[in-house]
């Protein structure tokens, strides 16, 4: 179902997002602290059609159309594509709206590619991490390196061009030589967006549990200069600390998130906001198909957001863009070489970019 309303640009804060999470893996990477099961496959098809139900509920109610997408895990490649599909067809959307579908590489075939294609989905976002094995064991990671070039190749061959590969750095045993090699290899895939993200120590995970394996800050700072460096030679610009693209490719669906836009979140975990309140699902897959069923709302807690708390956190995801922050919001003589002029705006510098939070705390 699409709207007759279009998508007057990408960092507007009037547009509107829906995401979809998807809580199924083959196996849970060892830095995993997202809300994911790998034993309730046998849910599948019930949760996905407690999605289906639950976004049927939220368009009567009066769900605007959606500018963006995101369908995310978990491992949404999973389930079965052409349910996904049906689940993704009750969700209103704007003319040139961007849907995009989370994948695990091992996951894709030419029928599942199809699928998506035959459906809303224009965008895909491959997990994909490392591509060198011995760093994939590291991270507690399952996929094949050759099958991302595999799954890359047959999402083509679908007509689906629009891709993005996600990588991690950072973890212990990965070389800078290591590091350079899936860079270069992400770089050969050419895609037209790369999310690459310094490795997080999660509580409750299995990393967590080992402080050995904990990253070093002097390597990952290496590692994210290495990344820009080859990102910016092969036509990929930064346009946030973590993502780079070629121009008219930069993620929809994460700058409504960095604009405070709002959006509904569906599936168990899921997170929503409008107007400055956020809310959260429950967050187990059987606790949300029972709210569905039993017609009452999945949400678990709530916190609303007042005048100034909006505007700092504004300010703050922001200064990790390309567009940056008012001049106004920072002293740049406090910050020697981490922040820039831009006309009227401040924007971080690449060593500014490795020191973002401690910017954000002078942030006024």
């Amino acid at each position: 179902m699409r709207s007759s309303a279009t998508l007057a640009g990408v960092h507007a804060t009037s547009a509107f997002g829906v995401y979809v999470h998807i809580p199924f893996c083959a196996s849970r990477c060892d830095y995993c602290a997202f809300a994911t099961w790998t034993d309730r496959h046998h849910l599948h098809d019930t949760y996905l059609g407690a999605l289906r139900r639950d976004i049927t509920r939220a368009v009567a109610d009066g769900m605007p159309a959606a500018a963006s997408v995101f369908v995310g895990g978990g491992t949404p490649s999973m389930v079965d594509g052409d349910m996904l599909m049906d689940v993704l067809a009750g969700i209103p959307l704007v003319d040139g709206a961007e849907v995009t579908v989370e994948c695990n590489p091992d996951t894709i075939t030419a029928p599942l590619m199809a699928s998506y294609a035959a459906g809303p989905v224009n965008r895909l976002s491959f997990g994909v991490q490392s591509m060198v094995p011995h760093v994939l064991m590291i991270l507690g990671r399952s996929h094949d390196p050759g099958n991302v070039t595999q799954a890359v190749d047959l999402a083509r061959a679908a007509g689906l061009t629009n891709l993005n590969v996600d990588l991690i750095y950072g973890s212990v045993g990965e070389s800078l030589a290591d590091w350079e090699a899936t860079l270069l290899a992400a770089i050969n895939l050419d895609v037209p967006h790369v999310s690459a993200y310094g490795l997080t120590v999660e509580a409750g995970t299995p990393l967590w549990d080992d402080p050995a394996r904990y990253p070093d800050d002097d390597d990952q700072a290496d590692k994210y200069e290495l990344a820009d460096e080859l990102f910016a030679a092969a036509g990929l610009a930064n346009y946030e600390v973590s993502n780079w693209s070629r121009a008219g490719h930069e993620s929809v669906h994460n700058r409504l998130y960095w604009a405070q836009g709002d959006y509904l979140g569906f599936g168990c975990a899921a997170h929503s906001h409008r107007a400055g309140r956020r809310w959260w699902n429950v967050r187990t897959p059987e606790r949300y198909i029972a709210a569905v069923d039993a017609d009452e709302s999945p949400e678990a807690a709530a916190e609303m957001l007042d005048g100034e708390q909006r505007r700092i956190e504004g300010l703050q995801l922001a200064l990790r863009t390309r567009e940056g922050v008012p001049r106004q919001a920072l002293d740049p003589d406090e910050l020697p070489g981490l922040v820039a002029e831009d006309g009227e705006r401040l924007v971080l510098t690449r060593a500014g970019r490795l020191l973002a939070n401690e910017v954000s705390l002078r942030l006024r």
